[in-house]
Formats: structure tokens, C-alpha cells, sequence
């Protein structure tokens, strides 16, 4: 327990330390009220860091004990970031923790309106924990304080990624090199926002929730805001917006190897990102076919009809939730509205910052039902087990992405029952696709935003728990209610 204790309070210090950014921000832009919402949340931060700090021991985790750090961590800095928003922002403790975990786990669901009339340092701020969150928190206090004991895994139970590798020898340079590229491509995003004509500010939000798949914006319309007021160059906002959903949305070792000097090719190699790109393009494909048939699609919209979709297609595949058209809007059809839901369930691709299931664990189930339905017509010697980039892969790695995506689906299950228990008068695709979106970390969701305001606080509490279960893939929320870890 003393081991757990001491690193929570570590990663408590580095949010105190991140808090500073929106304070010194409000007190720059001149606001009144925020600057000590702001205060008193970072010396909160400290304050509780310290104590559990210095009842701790800095020993090396075990397996189950990093597992319990990363779930406590993102439990902890999510009531803690929440305290601006109760403070500042008007909303209760379950309101702004709600608000606080869909930033740090990048999922974009949202209990604000009234956004372009909001404190710019609570905006700011919204934007900051999805930015952090993107590559995780745990990775993030890792590059901050270098040397850390058991590092390895406290990043593998934040991150658990199939197959995971590293593009240079030891972690600390990996997790290094990783925030290097995210910032790059960061900053990349900004200048193309900013010669696009979007003001400074809005620069700044929309580059660092892109990248990370996260979709908060300063603005009720989100990216339709540009469209609608006329502001900037909106058509090409929203290529580059969706140019940058996509880029979060694959894995940053394969950035690495096109900096590295593979070039862009490096984006269509293996079989993740190959599937990446066919389900873009197809899930485009077919929702613009749906509107071709249903008589939507003309010569004269052609652009703008395929600019919306593919856009749309970007931001739900990704699990960013930024939004040009609505997913309950007339635009798109019944087809549409299931394929993204089957986006919402798949996500981005391991490695990266998107949410879902992932595409590579969807890969990877597909081979082995292949590998099963060729056992039928061959003798079972003849049939070697399921195949992966050229390798054999283990048993247990197939049954253990089995058993996530099982659970994954127990904890949708699950959500979706609690939805309808408390909002009965919810349609029953609405109540699914709440829990779709938390679990699957992505914001929209075929319910209204005021739905979402008004729900019940059971749902937002569910949801809440979706979120963190989704970011961290399940099994270390799972692993809270296991006595034997806490030993």
C-alpha cells in the first residue's frame, strides 16, 4: 500500500505543477475569479501529493501494485483537475469529475454549454488534460521525472499495448521520443490552424485536442463554428482537423519511422495500418453510397458532402468527437448512424491516442475466426495457430484480447442497462451509444447534448467509471476489487 501511495502522490505533484499553466493564463488574460479556483486546486494537489509521498516508499511496483498506481492516478487527478470547474466553471463535484476524466482519457463528452461565453482559462484548461492524457499521464510524469523505479510497468499498465515495441534501447528514451513527435506534430497542427485563419486561441485548443483524439473546443458548434460565422478558411480547417485526427489516431512508433527516414510509406505498411486505411475509406464509401441512393448526394455538394463524411468518419474512428454535422442529424442515414457505432466499437490503432477497442486487437480477431473456419476443411494438424505480421502468435496473447473485448462488451452491456434503469424515456440506440461513446472514449453520441446535461447522476457516474475502464483498457479498473493486489 505504501508503494501505490507514494507514486500517486508523485503524479499529484506534476498536476499541481500542470495547474499552473491555465493560473498563470487567467491572471495574464485578466480574469478575476478563476486565477483562485485555479490556485487553490494546485496547492490541493501538492498538499495531498506531499502527505501520500511521505507515507509512501519509493520501491519498485510489482505487476498488480503498477496497475493499482495507474487506476488510483487517474482517479485522483480527476478529482483534483475537477476543482476549476466547481469552483469556476458552475457545475457540482459529479459534473466537473465527469468533465475532468473525459479530458484526461481524451474521450470529448461534455456536460458545458454556454462554451464561447466561458472563462478562457477554464477553456484552456479543458483542452491541457486532454493534451497530457493523450500519450497518457503516467507516461508523461516519466519523462518528466526520469528516474523512476519500475518504470516499465507503471507505462504497461497505463498502456497496454499489443505487441508493443520500442523504437530506441531503454523506456525512458522511448517515452522521451514519444512526447518529442506528439509535440512536433502539435505544433505542426497549430501553424496549419493558424495560416488556415483560426485566432491564436483557438490555434492553440483545437492543435492539442486533435492530436489527441480528445474533441473539446471553445465553441458550442465545435468545428462547425468556423463554417457558420464565416471565420477563417473553414473548408481547409477541417481537412487539416481531420489530416490531424487521423495522424492521432495511428500508432506515434509509426511517425517515428517516417521521421526516421521511411517516409510517409511507412503509413501504409503492416497489416494495422493497412486495415486503418481500408476502414476509413470504406466507412466513407458507404455513407456517401447510402446518400447517392437516398437522393442527398448531388454533383454540386459533391465536396462539401465528402468533406463532412470523411470528416465525420476521421473524428469517430479516431475517437476524437469533433463535430460538422451532427451523428442524430438528418444528414446521415440509418446505415451511417450503425457503421458508427461499429467506428465507436473499433477505435484507433494500438500505439496511438485514439480510444475503442483497436484495430489492431480487430486484426488480430479476425485472423484467428480465418484460422478457426480453415480447421473445418483441413485436418487440424494441417492448420498452425493464428498468424501475425509473419509470427506465430502465443495462445495466450489471441485468448487474452479475446477476454478484453469480452469484458469490453459486458462493461457496454452494462452501461447501457444502468441508462435505461434511469432514463426510461430514453430510445434504446441513445442509451447504447452513451456508453459507447465513454467506454470507447470518443465524444459524440446519438443523444442530444442536452440529454447528456440532464442525465441522471447514476449515468454520469457509469459513464464516468466507461471512461476510465475505456482509457485504460479494463483489466487495471478491474484489478481495484482484487484483495490480493492491495497485499
Amino acid at each position: 500500500m505504501r508503494i501505490i501511495t507514494a507514486y500517486v502522490g508523485r503524479v499529484l505533484f506534476i498536476l499541481g505543477l500542470i495547474l499552473l499553466v491555465p493560473l498563470v493564463f487567467a491572471l495574464l488574460n485578466g480574469e478575476t475569479v478563476t486565477p483562485l479556483a485555479f490556485f487553490y486546486a494546485s496547492v490541493a494537489s501538492w498538499a495531498l501529493g506531499g502527505v501520500m509521498h511521505s507515507f509512501g516508499t519509493g520501491k519498485a511496483p510489482t505487476p498488480a501494485q503498477a496497475m493499482l498506481v495507474c487506476t488510483l492516478s487517474w482517479c485522483v487527478i480527476s478529482v483534483a483537475g475537477a476543482i476549476p470547474f466547481v469552483l469556476a466553471g458552475g457545475c457540482g463535484w459529479i459534473d466537473g469529475i465527469f468533465e475532468t476524466m473525459s479530458g484526461f482519457t481524451t474521450t470529448g463528452m461534455t456536460i458545458f454549454s454556454g462554451l464561447d461565453s466561458m472563462p478562457r482559462s477554464i477553456i484552456l484548461w479543458r483542452s491541457l488534460t486532454q493534451w497530457v492524457g493523450g500519450l497518457g499521464i503516467i507516461t508523461f510524469f516519466i519523462a518528466v521525472i526520469s528516474q523512476v523505479p519500475g518504470a516499465h510497468r507503471l507505462v504497461g499498465a497505463e498502456s497496454h499495448k499489443v505487441f508493443a515495441g520500442r523504437p530506441v534501447p531503454g523506456l525512458l528514451n522511448t517515452v522521451k521520443i514519444l512526447w518529442i513527435i506528439y509535440a512536433g506534430l502539435t505544433l505542426a497542427l497549430a501553424a496549419g490552424f493558424r495560416l488556415a485563419g483560426m485566432n491564436t486561441f483557438d490555434t492553440v485548443n483545437h492543435a492539442m485536442t486533435t492530436l489527441s483524439t480528445g474533441g473539446f473546443s471553445p465553441h458550442d458548434l465545435s468545428m462547425d463554428w468556423y463554417r457558420a460565422t464565416g471565420t477563417g478558411n473553414y473548408i481547409l480547417i477541417e481537412y487539416l482537423a481531420a489530416a490531424g485526427m487521423i495522424a492521432g489516431g495511428i500508432n506515434f512508433l509509426v511517425h517515428y519511422r517516417v521521421f526516421r527516414g521511411e517516409g510517409p510509406l511507412a503509413l501504409f505498411r503492416g497489416s494495422e495500418n493497412r486495415l486503418w486505411w481500408i476502414l476509413i475509406c470504406g466507412f466513407t464509401g458507404v455513407i456517401m453510397l447510402e446518400q447517392l441512393l437516398s437522393g442527398t448526394l448531388s454533383l454540386e455538394g459533391l465536396e462539401s458532402t465528402f468533406r463532412r463524411d470523411v470528416f465525420q468518419v476521421a473524428s469517430v474512428i479516431s475517437t476524437t468527437g469533433f463535430s460538422t454535422v451532427n451523428l442524430h442529424d438528418s444528414f446521415f442515414g440509418g446505415a451511417a448512424r450503425q457503421l458508427f457505432m461499429v467506428m465507436m466499437i473499433i477505435g484507433g490503432c494500438a500505439g496511438s491516442t485514439g480510444g475503442g477497442i483497436k484495430v489492431l486487437r480487430v486484426s488480430v480477431l479476425l485472423k484467428a475466426v480465418a484460422n478457426q473456419v480453415r480447421k473445418l476443411f483441413r485436418a487440424e494438424r494441417a492448420v498452425s495457430g493464428t498468424r501475425y505480421e509473419g509470427r506465430l502468435l502465443p495462445r495466450g496473447e489471441v485468448s487474452r484480447i479475446t477476454a478484453i473485448v469480452f469484458v469490453w462488451l459486458l462493461f457496454l452491456l452494462a452501461g447501457g442497462v444502468v441508462t435505461s434503469i434511469f432514463e426510461p424515456d430514453m430510445k434504446t440506440i441513445a442509451a447504447a451509444s452513451g456508453m459507447f461513446s465513454a467506454l470507447g472514449n470518443i465524444g459524440p453520441s446519438l443523444m442530444t447534448q442536452e440529454n447528456l446535461i440532464a442525465l441522471h447522476p447514476a449515468v454520469k457516474i457509469t459513464y464516468t467509471i466507461g471512461m476510465l475502464a475505456g482509457r485504460l483498457e479494463i483489466l487495471p479498473v478491474l484489478l481495484v476489487f482484487s484483495r490480493k493486489a492491495w497485499r
